[in-house]
């Protein structure tokens, strides 16, 4: 187990470097370097003056020296402006010799926001906390509801139950999240309806969440969620029901509800755990319609902002929040197959 741990640390770090210098080179192409230099210096400049700029700033120098100071394994550059020393690591006005000479992701430097003039690392951690805060309550409603679903679902293949069940399940399943938001404000918090259950709005929610202003954003990225799970552990529930150790074991005259808890849903869960697990990256970066929906202003809200408005080093902290979810959620995953299924430690 160590080995194996050690082996796929390596891997995710790999993995993190080359997803990370992709994202890195997609948002430093020429045309977004010069929309940056345009969103500092105004939009009628010059190609001269853009080219200046970006002399200045050190967006000029190779691709892979870049990489590595914003990494922190290479020093950052350093310059002056009008007399005014200038740099990654050093600050307006400050002396050049006490600056640090390296200020990247590594030591903690995440960069600044040109949107929300900020840094970036007390920006993600704030928007980060919105949504783990969503994903949390997500998940406490989803997993138990699509377990019981697809359960009850695959006990009996072919029954009224199942029929009913894997209808509702294909239905949300089926149904994108603005569809399903809008639909749930219409009737449950619009005076459309009349009904008006629900009279807060998520953005309150951000500062004291409640069940009025929070739980029409939380069912709505559930739905969805509810409704692929159960289908995946009824599909798992009914390959395991019809395996020939359960009919064994109905044949020496156990009865149903044992044969469900203790043999078959065990080995029926190996396949709805990978699903959950790929949940969290999902609900990471695929709340964003919600959030934006419900105004919700979490990481998926943040992200979008980043990108509409062109913010490098914001685009580039959430890409690494997002490769570290997906890495690390895959390897949770990984290492639950062993305490599910005992065969494949062996194996």
């Amino acid at each position: 187990m160590l080995k194996f741990l050690l082996r796929r640390l390596v891997t995710m770090i790999l993995t993190a470097l080359c997803l990370t210098f992709i994202v890195f080179y997609l948002t430093n192409l020429p045309p977004n370097l010069e929309k940056v230099a345009k969103s500092e210096l105004g939009a009628r400049i010059s190609d001269a003056e853009v080219a200046s700029w970006l002399d200045k700033y050190g967006y000029s120098r190779p691709l892979l020296v870049r990489y590595g100071e914003w990494l922190g394994v290479a020093p950052g550059w350093t310059g002056s402006d009008q007399g005014v020393s200038i740099g990654r690591c050093v600050k307006r006005g400050a002396d050049l010799e006490s600056a640090p000479k390296y200020c990247g992701v590594l030591q903690g430097s995440w960069g600044f926001s040109t949107v929300f003039k900020d840094n970036v690392g007390a920006i993600i951690s704030t928007r980060l906390t919105l949504t783990g805060i969503l994903m949390f309550w997500v998940m406490v409603l989803m997993v138990p509801t699509a377990l019981l679903i697809g359960i009850l679902a695959g006990m009996r293949e072919g029954s009224k139950l199942d029929r009913s069940l894997s209808t509702f399940s294909i239905a949300t399943s089926a149904t994108p999240e603005y569809v399903s938001g809008v639909i749930l404000i219409a009737v449950f918090a619009s005076s459309m309806v009349g009904l008006k259950w629900f009279k807060g709005t998520a953005t309150s929610a951000m500062d004291a969440p409640n069940f009025e202003n929070f739980f029409l954003p939380v069912l709505t990225v559930a739905l969805y969620g509810i409704g692929y799970i159960a289908r995946m552990t009824r599909a798992s529930m009914t390959e395991v029901m019809t395996a020939q150790y359960i009919r064994t074991a109905r044949l020496k005259g156990v009865s149903f509800r044992n044969v469900v808890m203790k043999h078959a849903l065990r080995n029926a869960l190996i396949a709805p755990f990978t699903v959950i697990m790929l949940q969290f990256p999902w609900l990471l970066n695929g709340v964003v319609i919600t959030e934006t929906l419900f105004n919700y202003k979490g990481f998926g809200w943040t992200l979008v902002q980043a990108a509409g408005n062109n913010d490098i080093q914001l685009l580039l902290g959430c890409s690494v929040v997002a490769v570290i979810v997906v890495l690390v959620t895959q390897l949770i995953s990984d290492v639950g197959y062993v305490f599910l299924n005992p065969r494949i430690r062996i194996s």
